[in-house]
């Protein structure tokens, strides 16, 4: 049985290079692992990093996909407390609108970030706890249901994984019905990292995955 391989790609900006060239490097490796089989490609969000290009992280998975043709495209994640739920929920749904069948919405909860850039990207002074995680999730997700009003989010739902290095966000995958993705290794700051999925079934028929 063959494994099915991915990328996590932190569109890494190296020295010498703009982040221009960091962007086109990501998309030239995009089209590279697709042509060697890999089946998932994925990107992180990370902000007020000069190491890291792919901030917009929904900007860039548009790109990705666009650039490849059978390869799944996601985020690894989108930090769910940085941006309000409605607005990843037009964002991904866009994207599975473009790409149907092909998109992943991988989301994490912590910020990712330092509170200073939290609060400006939540345009608030008051910064949300781990408690507030599952209500952000149900409210994004509610906005992909078919009656939702949210265009083009209604009916437009891309696989949902929730993403931690603890059991907390495979609990709560089981609970909402979501995928998980637990992290068995610390990412490093090179272009790309090839994660072997491990799945595992949980409660109500969600799937868990172990990376490495």
């Amino acid at each position: 049985m063959s494994i099915p391989f991915s990328v996590l790609d932190l569109a890494p900006v190296v020295s010498g290079a703009t982040s221009g060239d960091a962007l086109r490097n990501t998309l030239d490796l995009a089209r590279r692992a697709e042509g060697l089989g890999f089946h998932r490609y994925w990107l992180a969000e990370h902000h007020t990093m000069p190491g890291i290009a792919s901030s917009a992280t929904s900007v860039l998975i548009g790109q990705v996909a666009a650039a490849t043709s059978r390869m799944r495209v996601g985020s690894g994640g989108v930090m769910l407390p940085n941006h309000a739920p409605m607005v990843v929920a037009e964002q991904f749904g866009t994207l599975e609108a473009l790409f149907p069948g092909r998109i992943d919405l991988g989301l994490g909860r912590a910020p990712g970030t330092d509170q200073a850039t939290a609060r400006a990207l939540r345009r608030s002074p008051d910064a949300l706890s781990v408690d507030d995680f599952p209500e952000q999730v149900i409210e994004l997700r509610n906005y992909f249901a078919e009656d939702s009003t949210v265009t083009p989010a209604a009916g437009n739902e891309p696989p949902v994984w929730l993403l931690g290095s603890s059991g907390y966000s495979a609990r709560l995958a089981g609970l909402l019905g979501c995928r998980s993705r637990s992290r068995t290794t610390s990412a490093r700051r090179t272009r790309s990292r090839r994660w072997r999925f491990t799945a595992t079934r949980s409660a109500r028929g969600c799937w868990t995955s172990r990376t490495r």
